[in-house]
């Protein structure tokens, strides 16, 4: 029986390898780095099935190199480096990763709310730079975080996350999203709904939770820094796009707001040199980068493979009317 040819851009963790070898003819870029855009269009000449990273563009050109493709498996949550619409109308079944990342992410978001609270980023350089002379009683003070405010901007299962999270800090929740959050939810998580404009004015620590859309791109932008405190931060896991990066850079330079602590950026993995100051802390989309979590999301797209290739439904399939008729 000749097996149905895979192709992943990255070598993948090793269950993740014994579920797909296990039924298919699976083939890896093992070497350091992303793969040449030309090397992945002449590899899926053959391959029936794409397991894919972000960074890989899943569009027409693709779609028009690979004729037998029947499905693109995005190890992630976010997809908007895949054009659905296209896949859909080549019967390309496309997948994504959800649910598995959101403690993990949450989690994360909590590090980089509390590392620009208190100025870990400037503190370790301090303690690496050889140059720390002891304690002194203004040496960098930062901001407490008990007892504040944090506002959530998207309150979907990440969102959700991070309000319980905030309990065990005596914060107040407040959150917005496009879709009021059900009343039982709001009370289990002691969360209150806001506008965005009162949720700006109110926050002093705001964490955007929101997926990449038409309507979120640029969400975050001169207007939306004007209104926030002057002491608030920014916390960012989602989609780099949410935040334009040149207005929050003059929002940090005018002192508009406090600091700002970032997973993903605009253009990524280019970063607006203005955001090296030491207010900012900076991480290399790593939100989800637990060796458990980075696991179990390959193997969650192994499966939605597998289960195209048996004629079962993925069940973290973005398009279902492909399988329809």
């Amino acid at each position: 029986m000749v097996k149905p040819k895979v192709l992943a851009t990255h070598r993948l963790f090793d269950p993740a390898r014994r579920i797909l070898e296990e039924n298919c003819d699976a083939e890896y870029w093992e070497k350091p780095g992303r793969p040449p855009r030309e090397e992945v269009l002449r590899r899926l000449k053959d391959k029936e099935a794409l397991i894919c990273l972000l960074t890989e563009k899943v569009n027409d050109e693709l779609l028009q190199a690979a004729p037998k493709l029947k499905i693109t498996a995005n190890v992630a949550v976010g997809f908007d480096n895949i054009d659905v619409a296209a896949c859909t109308k080549r019967g390309v079944i496309a997948t994504n990763t959800p649910g598995v990342l959101d403690e993990t992410t949450a989690d994360f978001a909590w590090t980089l709310l509390m590392a620009v609270a208190r100025r870990l980023g400037e503190g370790d350089a301090l303690a690496r730079s050889g140059n720390w002379k002891g304690w002194d009683l203004d040496q960098l003070v930062g901001t407490d975080v008990w007892g504040k405010t944090l506002g959530i901007v998207g309150f979907g299962r990440i969102g959700k996350a991070m309000a319980r999270r905030a309990s065990g800090f005596r914060m107040k929740v407040i959150y917005t999203d496009a879709v009021r959050a059900a009343t039982e939810a709001e009370q289990e998580l002691r969360a209150e709904y806001r506008d965005m404009n009162a949720l700006l004015a109110e926050s002093d620590f705001i964490s955007i939770h929101t997926p990449l859309l038409p309507e979120t791109r640029g969400l975050f932008d001169a207007a939306k820094f004007e209104r926030m405190k002057r002491t608030a931060f920014l916390v960012n896991t989602s989609r780099g796009p949410v935040v334009e990066e040149a207005a929050l850079v003059a929002a940090l330079a005018s002192e508009k707001i406090a600091g700002a602590a970032l997973d993903v950026f605009e253009k990524e993995p280019a970063i607006h040199p203005g955001l090296n100051r030491r207010n900012v802390v900076l991480a290399p989309h790593i939100a989800s980068a637990s060796l458990e979590t980075r696991t179990k999301m390959a193997c969650m797209a192994a499966e939605n493979v597998i289960a195209a290739f048996e004629g079962r439904r993925p069940a973290n399939i973005l398009n279902p009317e492909v399988l329809k008729g």
